[in-house]
């Protein structure tokens, strides 16, 4: 297992914050006031990604630890049915 001194150096959740990166992007292009309760939650899940991966980092038992990763891959399916 790989140690890593900050959440930044970890690649999952550099790749969670393109996610949260996209997701801004697309909110921000999706003008359509009918959307915007969808572009918002969508924009809410991806940041909760990289969010609890950073969290979860921090925490000192395994435990709690997993406990925040799973809820990043809960967000990581509430991203994914919001932009079908």
């Amino acid at each position: 297992m790989t140690l890593y001194r900050s959440f930044t150096e970890m690649p999952v959740w550099q790749k969670a914050h393109e996610l949260a990166v996209r997701g801004t992007v697309y909110q921000k292009n999706c003008q359509s006031p009918e959307y915007y309760g969808l572009t918002s939650q969508l924009r809410r899940a991806s940041n909760s990604v990289s969010g609890n991966i950073a969290e979860g980092l921090d925490r000192r038992t395994k435990k709690i630890n997993q406990f925040f990763y799973i809820i990043a891959r809960g967000s990581v399916f509430d991203t994914i049915s919001h932009r079908h």
